[in-house]
């Protein structure tokens, strides 16, 4: 189980857990900058990074041990790079007002500080975990068979899916960024509800929780 959930206390209102990457903050935008600046490109012809990623001097493909090494470093140069979405930062607030809110980021646990950073720099300093195991049995976890709605929203049909089968009741919400890459993502299943952007996700959340 990913190290920090136990540190976790929660109240007795209802709960939101919400991925980061491509959900708050932009991802796929500020990394395909980064390749740029270190003399890489990145080419959208299918869901993936590794074999999308090339060479800007001969197209050449990155091996896949090439493009973790670069996914790496621009998550160690994160606070540089990425910003968050428009209304993210508002409907987050707006949120825990009335919810607790937890961030779950799949990513390695090497990189929390600097994620930790800059989700302070931008006021949202609510918990943190960064793990690289699957998200159903950790937002079980967390949730513990509470009496409580719970709602969670990644931009991954993976994660939401194994949510789903951990946390039967949960709303679960799946915002894909306005990228070309997330064109080629596999769609979730029909009981997944899309929401455009956080507009959207605020009112369904706000419905589910009957707020």
């Amino acid at each position: 189980m990913a190290a920090g959930i136990g540190s976790i206390r929660l109240t007795d209102k209802p709960l939101i857990v919400c991925d980061v990457d491509d959900v708050v903050l932009q991802f796929a935008t500020p990394f395909a900058a980064f390749l740029e600046s270190c003399g890489h490109r990145l080419i959208p012809r299918s869901f993936k990074l590794t074999g999308n990623i090339v060479s800007g001097h001969d197209e050449t493909v990155l091996e896949a041990s090439a493009v973790q090494s670069l996914i790496d470093d621009f998550f160690t140069a994160q606070e540089s790079w990425q910003t968050p979405f428009a209304e993210a930062v508002e409907a987050l607030h707006t949120l825990a007002g009335t919810a607790d809110l937890v961030f779950l980021t799949a990513m390695p646990p090497r990189h929390t500080d600097a994620r930790r950073r800059l989700l302070d720099e931008l006021t949202l300093s609510y918990p943190l975990i960064a793990a690289d195991e699957a998200k159903g049995p950790l937002v079980a976890a967390l949730h513990a068979g509470r009496p409580l709605p719970v709602a969670f929203v990644d931009d991954m049909a993976h994660n939401l899916h194994s949510v789903g089968e951990h946390v039967p009741d949960c709303l679960l919400i799946y915002m894909p960024p306005p990228v070309e890459i997330h064109t080629f993502a596999p769609p979730p299943q029909a009981h997944v509800h899309k929401a455009v952007d956080w507009v959207e996700a605020k009112s369904m959340i706000a419905t589910h929780f009957s707020i």
